[in-house]
């Protein structure tokens, strides 16, 4: 029991820890920035990946389309601060869009996983009388 309470608490921090640093990232100029690689929305893919992993691992019992809304939600916040003119970065639409195809893309195999668990035998059984 002990141990599961530890690995909850772990990933929340890591889930956090990367949250900020992904806003971090976002709004510090562009040059001090730590680029992964050459393409911006692969960048994007792929941080919004690994936060929808470790949102799925830190928030086990939450709803998955919760968590992605959420996230896309994020995404979209990122770009508005973005546009602001203190912050000295470009707003661009299709960051957001790469944002949540990464967050559809790393909740798709949870999702299939929990349609394929679905007892559909109980589901057809008629009300009042036991599945088959």
């Amino acid at each position: 029991m002990l141990r599961i309470i530890l690995l909850d608490r772990l990933a929340k921090i890591a889930f956090f820890a990367a949250l900020l640093f992904t806003f971090y990232s976002a709004v510090i100029p562009p040059k001090q920035a730590m680029q992964l690689v050459p393409w911006d929305k692969a960048e994007h893919f792929i941080a919004f990946y690994g936060l929808t992993g470790l949102a799925a691992a830190a928030f086990p019992k939450r709803n998955l389309i919760i968590i992605a809304l959420l996230l896309s939600g994020f995404g979209a916040l990122i770009e508005f601060v973005q546009g602001l003119p203190m912050v000295h970065r470009d707003r661009d639409v299709w960051d957001w869009v790469a944002d949540t195809i990464a967050i559809v893309a790393a909740l798709s195999p949870m999702l299939l996983v929990w349609w394929r668990g679905i007892d559909r035998s109980a589901m057809a059984a008629p009300r009042g009388l036991p599945p088959h």
